[in-house]
């Protein structure tokens, strides 16, 4: 047989049980010494000639006791030997010997007899310096101590990342004995645990030496799997003497309690800033459909991964009681909001009408005026919350796992629902989550109970002020007639604007555009007077001056109104028009065949003003001329000047000639904006041949 390879110093040979330089043996530097049943030295190992300081050439064949035993102790030595030769008693203790240069060394002795094949005798001496040995057992004891009296969970693992030592502590941490740890890697018994990541970072600890330090770690563990901890782990590589790799070893110390305070202030934060952004985001208008759906999107996708506003018809519709809280309950869906796609949006669509009974989650909710929560969701609750057993299916192929249904109330009056559901956030709804969304319902149902107050009365303007104007424009000797009333989309009321078309003798007719500062009923009632009265004047065939003039009169007398009015009269016989302005802003004039332009009108003072004379002007309104009478809300805005605006009305009515009812409509589509605040009206004359008599 060949003398084997040597193995390589960073490598242990596994199968064999060879170890590199380096491990404890080495760092004692243990001797080995033979004597012959004479005493006589015959083996000598190079560790020797540290421990005892003679070369192998000055000590073999030479007497041990004569080489370096003091004359004091030779008796002792000399019975100690034949006791070892003679009976094959072991001894083992220090010993002090004398060293080449005459001073005394302490050594520790472990002697025994040995027998060869050939049945001669010899005594073994394996020695090592006792200072030394006293100072690895010192630290090894203090190691062990350390190890596994230490609160901080230890353990060390082989380059296979395979468990070699574990402490009492880190057994606590994982529910699990050192024979469970000992030989499996941290994959085969903490599966609760992202050990992948675990043994990643093992591995580049092993491979590179670079400690990693305080790393961050949630999960469970056998010891408490119903519950999530923290730990914060550092991975640092062990090596032994002349740098040889033992293992990677990891410390861990449970900051569960500093996590959970963490998660706790973190939630906190984050419920305020959406506390914070929900009084930013919700309410911004007079709105009921804008607010609900403001809401919604709030809640999501920080609170919940569905959000919906549910409120009663009969409170949309001011007819709930309050005393009303029993049987089945009417919702109208006035908003759905959702993190992703998903089928639990479509158990209620927006606008919907949907009947649920008394048995219904949501219907509890409104009749007690109580949260709702169910945290873990399953097939009974889901009939429960859907209004029917299809909607039912719908939220279960959602993965609908918690619902939250908390009422609107404002003014002790309950509105409706908000409603919540969880389907990829694993979490459940809590009862930090029910007071979050109280808050949010809180504030989001002033705001709906307001706006729905606002849309009542603003309905109720608007339809007074539709009312008080004249239905589809009279039918007019030499004159094709179109004209559009629109109110403010983004106000909650609607204005005083108006327009009139007023048939007079001489086959003449009054055309007439005005607007009463300010908005509501009273304005809409101011505008119903001031019509009345442009009627009743019109009707004693007046100049538009002095029509001006009597209304003026008029308006002083209405409570501090003020208004702007354009009155003109329309002559089919010889084509001629005479005007007068009250304050308002210049018709427009578009001549057939050619380009429209503001009419120069002198402006005068707006009705109720007093003390102010009009001026009456004439121009000619000529076969396919057309004339274009407005009020301020087609054409101005907040942010740009009236010359401009102007300057886009002219350009407008340039484009390609389209009929009357249509050019209104684009006029409004072309110069409209939709959070303008304020009405519009337009009235178009389009002047025709008369008839042959």
């Amino acid at each position: 047989m060949g003398t084997p390879e040597p193995l390589p110093e960073s490598e242990p040979d596994h199968q064999t049980g060879a170890t590199p330089p380096g491990g404890l043996l080495d760092l004692l530097s243990v001797a080995a010494i033979v004597l012959d049943t004479r005493g006589r030295i015959v083996f000598w190992s190079p560790q020797a000639d540290e421990v005892f300081g003679y070369t192998a050439e000055e000590a073999l064949g030479r007497y041990a006791a004569d080489l370096f035993v003091h004359e004091e102790h030779r008796d002792l030595v000399i019975k100690l030997f034949t006791e070892v030769m003679g009976t094959g008693a072991r001894w083992a203790g220090a010993f002090p010997i004398r060293s080449k240069d005459g001073s005394t060394r302490l050594v520790e002795f472990r002697n025994m007899r040995l027998l060869d094949d050939l049945g001669d005798v010899y005594a073994l001496g394996i020695a090592a310096n006792h200072s030394t040995l006293q100072r690895v057992e010192t630290e090894l004891a203090l190691s062990e101590r350390l190890v596994t009296q230490s609160p901080i969970g230890i353990a060390l693992l082989d380059a296979d990342l395979r468990y070699l030592l574990v402490n009492p502590a880190l057994e606590r941490i994982n529910g699990l004995g050192s024979a469970d740890h000992i030989g499996r890697h941290p994959h085969d018994i903490l599966p609760f645990l992202d050990t992948d990541t675990i043994e990643s970072a093992l591995r580049q600890v092993l491979v590179t030496g670079t400690p990693l330090l305080d790393q961050y770690t949630v999960g469970r563990t056998p010891a408490d799997p119903g519950h999530d901890h923290a730990w914060s782990v550092s991975y640092y590589r062990l090596e032994g003497p002349r740098g040889r790799v033992i293992g990677v070893a990891n410390s861990i110390v449970d900051v569960s309690e500093r996590h959970h305070a963490a998660t706790a202030a973190d939630r906190a934060r984050r419920r305020l800033t959406l506390i914070a952004d929900a009084s930013a985001r919700v309410g911004t208008t007079l709105d009921v459909e804008k607010t609900a759906r403001e809401l919604a999107q709030v809640a999501v996708p920080d609170l919940a991964d569905v959000a919906a506003v549910d409120v009663l018809d009969a409170v949309l519709a001011f007819r709930r009681t309050a005393d009303h809280d029993e049987g089945p309950e009417v919702f109208r869906a006035l908003a759905v909001a959702a993190v992703h796609p998903t089928e639990a949006t479509a158990a209620g669509r927006v606008g919907d009408l949907s009947a649920y009974g008394a048995d219904r989650l949501i219907t509890q909710c409104v009749h007690t005026g109580q949260p709702v929560l169910v945290a873990h969701v399953g097939e009974e609750d889901l009939l429960r919350i859907a209004r029917d057993t299809d909607a039912a299916a719908s939220l279960a192929r959602a993965d609908v796992h918690s619902y939250l249904a908390v009422p609107l109330i404002a003014h002790n009056e309950v509105l409706g629902a908000f409603d919540l559901l969880r389907t990829r956030n694993p979490l459940p709804f809590d009862e930090d989550d029910v007071i979050l969304a109280g808050e949010l319902a809180a504030r989001a149902a002033i705001a709906i109970d307001n706006a729905r107050w606002h849309q009542s009365v603003r309905n109720a303007a608007e339809t007074l002020q539709r009312s008080l104007l004249p239905g589809h424009p009279p039918e007019a000797h030499g004159l094709d007639l179109a004209s559009l009333y629109q109110p403010a989309q983004a106000s909650s009321e609607v204005g005083g604007d108006w327009y009139d078309v007023i048939p007079l003798s001489g086959d003449k007719t009054a055309l007439v555009v005005g607007d009463v500062m300010g908005n509501g009923i009273d304005a809409a009632a101011t505008m119903g007077r001031l019509r009345t009265a442009t009627n009743a004047f019109a009707d004693l065939d007046l100049a538009p001056d002095q029509v001006l003039q009597h209304l003026d009169k008029i308006t002083q007398g209405l409570e501090h109104y003020i208004a702007t009015c354009i009155y003109a009269v329309y002559d089919p016989h010889d084509h001629r028009c005479h005007i007068a302005n009250a304050g308002h802003l210049p018709p427009a004039l578009v001549p057939a065949g050619h380009r429209p332009r503001l009419l120069d009108v002198p402006t005068g003072a707006p009705l109720g003003v007093g003390g102010i004379s009009f001026r009456t002007t004439e121009f000619d309104l000529n076969p396919g001329d057309r004339l274009v009478l407005y009020t301020d809300g087609l054409v101005e805005t907040r942010h740009h000047p009236i010359d401009e605006r102007l300057g886009v009305l002219l350009r407008a009515l340039d484009e390609s000639r389209r009929p009357l009812e249509t050019t209104c409509q684009w006029l409004v589509q072309e110069l409209r904006h939709p959070d303008d605040h304020d009405d519009v009206a337009i009235l178009i004359a389009q002047a025709t041949p008369l008839p042959p008599s």
